[in-house]
């Protein structure tokens, strides 16, 4: 069965499957596990000659993106040859990895993991129908034709704040209709929340979660901005902002449940920085490809185009800094138009994940993030903490002439 048949662009040859459409013509930095005694985490650049851990510069990703032009930096320092690129590729596989070469990980490190929701007009009206629906999918198509018929679908043409937006709320509110999820979609204030805790994004290959209570869920393909301590944009990186829709749409209080649960937020494969080739504007350009492969034969491709958000990038950061610091940077989601309405089982039952799902988001710059959809409670535990990493990288003795 097939949802959507919007198609993966096509990628020049020979270029590996999980690489930017261009190749090697950014910049592209990344983690990786490196094997070893002790074995840790590594910060790598990814060069034609192979991949090259400069973790004796820089000992974490934050300190990288903590200088004044992270892409000149990372090409200033020659690193140690960990490997070949299809090497490190291959072997990140969620299954047949060898344990004694590198495998990517989550490519932030320090780093706070925000995101922002409710960016994008058509997953307004679906964070709505879940809110009227109260987290039962089997009234999402009955809510969706109603709600459709009283919003219409053009709110992407309505500037959040703005007295028009202001006018539709009055008359919304009228209507009985105003709902937490319209508040933050076209009011003046965006939704910005914390995804994950430090070091708990999973990376490409490995298992992401759903919560075994959850019956009504979905992948969230999204562009993810690595930004530093300053509020500078420095690069960006595909995102999976997995999304609970039941447990959410009982309440908006439950968003924490919703969201932030183990393995439930992917991030990778790496971090393209902004350089003379890449920079904010193709991120406003960009075009996020979603395809999800289930082991009942089961396909839905979807996409998430970046040109069409409602509150620009600039705005999202500002707005998540407007009353906060974040002394090691953050990660910000900057949402998505993708919400799957159409039904992989019985009529009217809309779509949800299965066990086995394979996920892969693509995009023309930031190249493919591929995971394996289980349960939030058999994924692999999350253990390597922040008192976990700075132990490892002080007897690898990395705190010693690197900047942390």
């Amino acid at each position: 069965m097939t949802a959507t048949t919007t198609a993966l662009p096509v990628r020049a040859e020979g270029v590996h499957p999980l690489l930017p459409q261009d190749g090697l013509a950014g910049t592209l930095v990344g983690r990786v596990w490196r094997a070893g005694t002790p074995g840790g985490p590594a910060v790598v650049v990814l060069r034609p000659e192979g991949v090259f851990d400069v973790s004796r510069h820089f000992a974490t990703m934050s300190t990288l993106l903590e200088t004044d032009d992270p892409a000149s930096a990372v090409r200033s320092v020659a690193g140690e040859l960990l490997c070949t690129i299809d090497a490190l590729l291959d072997n990140s596989k969620a299954e047949g990895r060898d344990a004694a070469l590198p495998w990517l990980l989550a490519p932030c490190d320090l780093q706070v993991v925000k995101a922002a929701g409710v960016t994008f007009a058509s997953s307004l009206i679906e964070r709505v129908i879940e809110e009227q629906a109260r987290g039962d999918a089997s009234r999402a198509q009955a809510l969706r034709s109603q709600v459709l018929a009283l919003i219409g679908d053009s709110l992407g043409d309505i500037r959040p704040g703005s007295p028009q937006a202001q006018a539709l709320k009055t008359l919304l509110q009228q209507k009985n209709l105003w709902s937490q999820y319209l508040e933050v979609g076209i009011g003046p204030d965006a939704e910005v929340f914390t995804k994950a805790p430090v070091l708990a994004a999973v990376g490409h290959g490995q298992d992401i979660g759903i919560r075994a209570d959850s019956a009504w869920n979905n992948p969230e393909p999204e562009v993810v901005l690595a930004v530093n301590s300053r509020g500078v944009i420095v690069g960006a990186a595909l995102g999976n902002d997995v999304n609970l829709r039941d447990i959410e749409g009982r309440s908006a209080l439950l968003l924490g449940k919703a969201k932030d649960n183990n393995a439930s937020c992917a991030i990778g494969p790496f971090i393209r920085l902004f350089d003379g080739a890449f920079g904010l504007d193709e991120v406003r350009r960009e075009t996020v490809h979603l395809h999800v492969s289930g082991d009942d034969g089961y396909t839905l491709r979807g996409i998430n185009t970046m040109a069409k958000i409602s509150r620009d990038p600039v705005d999202l950061v500002a707005q998540t800094m407007a009353s906060h610091q974040y002394p090691d940077g953050f990660m910000l989601f900057l949402g998505t138009l993708f919400a799957p309405t159409e039904d992989r089982d019985e009529p009217g039952s809309g779509f949800t994940h299965k066990l086995g799902d394979v996920v892969t988001i693509h995009s023309h710059w930031l190249g493919s993030l591929q995971n394996r959809v289980t349960h939030c409670e058999t994924a692999p535990p999350w253990r390597f903490g922040l008192r976990a990493l700075i132990g490892n990288l002080a007897e690898r003795g990395l705190l010693q002439g690197a900047r942390l």
